[in-house]
């Protein structure tokens, strides 16, 4: 239990420090949010679990995919907040074009040989 409530602060606090730098400072806080940081703690976080080579490549590998159809969320939210759509119809409009696209990536993917 304490390790799980020691990976939860440690992530939390980076999800602070990034919103936190975000508000004085948007490009700032948008460079230290795109950072892979979550990807990276989550592969600390399995290799000290589970320190398998094979397990992590594949992990690895599926997280290179299933960050691909995340992308467009980000240019069609500010592209609606542009053109005055409120912050929280952006972000569900850009929520469900995000799993959307994970859906067509999982459906799509082994057909093209992608073991996700």
């Amino acid at each position: 239990m304490l390790y799980l409530a020691i990976k939860s602060l440690i992530s939390g606090v980076l999800i602070a420090i990034a919103s936190t730098l975000a508000r004085r400072y948007p490009g700032v806080g948008a460079l230290v949010a795109s950072l892979p940081l979550v990807s990276v703690l989550g592969m600390l976080w399995l290799w000290h679990d589970r320190p398998d080579a094979e397990n992590m490549a594949a992990h690895a590998g599926a997280t290179f995919w299933y960050v691909l159809p995340s992308l467009p969320m980000f240019p069609v939210m500010a592209a609606l907040l542009r053109h005055g759509a409120g912050f929280w119809v952006s972000l569900a409009i850009g929520c469900c074009l995000t799993v959307a696209l994970y859906g067509a990536l999982t459906w799509i993917g082994p057909r093209f040989g992608l073991n996700l």
